[in-house]
């Protein structure tokens, strides 16, 4: 059997299964066992063992879990709770402050939990029945919560940038210095939609009434609720950049810093601990599973010569360079409305960083194209995975199609930022090349 019949029946019946709803770790880990089975007989299946001991003892995916674990904490202590009481103080009094105030504190938070859908829940659980109680149009709240949760990929410590970063074979460091304008800049975009609209429809986000307003001694007594994880934010990415620790000390250094945090916030218990490690432990679970099921996926079509069969195929096509990162982009778009970032990443970055280079990209302002745009998948109707963290948290007067139409707005932000850093990439690679 030829490699070009291969390749059709691999990916063919990689979109089969996942179209059945099977967990995509077992659809790619399935694929990948029973091809290999097939095509070099039961001994080649020793490749799974290989395939978990190589992903899941590697020392950069050492950090997911301990950056997990920090943000966990901080979540469960209860101190994203204080952070937007300092905001509804501070940003009431003005239109659409609480759901601006609510971007500020997903991108505080983005910094501190890594990952999309616990920013998400935590900020859905304490934002929605504020805002809903103080008459914010539902457009503008659950656009701003969900849109907000997902600058947990770009912004670092993204745990979906460790496993691009172990897979690419690129600087964590570098990466997360990449992430951060990207990821102000969405943040910023999201504000200016907030402000500008409740500005001339005052209807979506009210001001908070005069007589619940705080007074000026109660804004400066609440800005201590932002103090320690704004030190543990400095200190774990300084650290970093600094070049004192590695990423994956880093972490480490992180979760032993949000374990004081709860401690001098006086929230430290025997049941945080537990909601945390818990959570971190099923976190942590999903994803390994997910690079097992992955890596089994990428080292068939890898041994068949699929990604070179790829890489000739788009040679041999005469397209542009241009032409082919766009209908990557593009590509990226719908696999993420489909699959799970972390299932992506592991799917498409061997097969999508060759050619890049091949072309002369810049590796790294390629992977922060591709973040953005995860950014985007997962909130993407009908399968952003996003959106049914959402719907998991709202009220049963939200449907799903208002919770579609609420996050469309932020889609289209998000387009804009990731056409500007295709246009501009300093605005990707300036941070990154004051480390070298």
């Amino acid at each position: 059997m030829d490699i070009t019949t291969i390749t059709i029946l691999v990916f063919g019946s990689m979109f089969l299964v996942l179209a059945t709803g099977l967990p995509v770790s077992f659809a790619l880990g399935g694929i990948g066992m029973v091809f290999t089975f097939l095509l070099w007989g039961p001994k080649a299946l020793g490749v799974i063992a290989f395939s978990a001991y190589d992903n899941w003892s590697s020392s950069i995916l050492m950090a997911a879990p301990m950056f997990l674990l920090m943000g966990t904490l901080l979540q469960e202590s209860g101190i994203a709770d204080d952070v937007y009481e300092m905001f509804y103080r501070w940003m009431g009094a003005v239109r659409g402050g609480l759901a601006m105030g609510t971007v500020v504190i997903c991108t505080i938070f983005a910094a501190i939990m890594g990952v999309s859908g616990a920013s998400t829940i935590t900020m859905g659980l304490i934002a929605l029945p504020s805002m809903f109680k103080r008459g914010y149009n539902k457009d503008i709240v659950v656009g701003s919560i969900a849109a907000g949760g997902v600058l947990g990929i770009l912004i670092p410590p993204s745990v979906i940038m460790i496993v691009y970063a172990m897979v690419a074979r690129e600087s964590v460091g570098e990466l997360f210095a990449g992430g951060i304008i990207p990821g102000i800049l969405l943040a910023v975009l999201y504000i200016l939609y907030i402000g500008i609209r409740s500005y001339f429809q005052p209807e979506m986000g009210p001001a908070v009434p005069p007589g619940e307003r705080a007074t000026w001694k109660e804004k400066c007594i609440s800005l201590k609720a932002v103090i320690l994880p704004i030190l543990l934010i400095m200190l774990v990415l300084g650290t970093i950049y600094a070049g004192i620790c590695t990423p994956t000390e880093a972490s480490a250094v992180g979760a032993l810093g949000a374990f004081i945090c709860a401690f001098i916030h006086k929230k430290l218990s025997w049941n945080v601990v537990k909601k945390a490690s818990r959570k971190t432990l099923e976190l942590t679970g999903m994803i390994m599973w997910i690079l097992l099921g992955a890596s089994l996926f990428n080292s068939l079509y890898r041994a068949v010569g699929a990604q070179q069969l790829i890489i000739n195929l788009v040679s041999d096509l005469g397209w542009g360079p241009w032409t082919v990162l766009i209908l990557m982009m593009i590509s990226l778009f719908f696999l993420g409305m489909l699959m799970d970032d972390f299932a992506v990443v592991m799917l498409c970055t061997p097969l999508y960083v060759p050619i890049i280079k091949a072309f002369g990209f810049n590796s790294l302002w390629f992977a922060m194209l591709f973040m953005v745009n995860m950014q985007m998948a997962y909130l993407t109707p009908p399968y952003g995975f996003n959106l049914f963290y959402m719907k998991s948290i709202t009220p049963d007067n939200i449907t799903m199609g208002d919770i579609y139409r609420s996050v469309l707005p932020f889609v289209g932000l998000q387009l804009i930022a990731l056409i500007l850093v295709m246009i501009f990439p300093q605005l990707a690679l300036w941070l990154p090349s004051l480390l070298k």
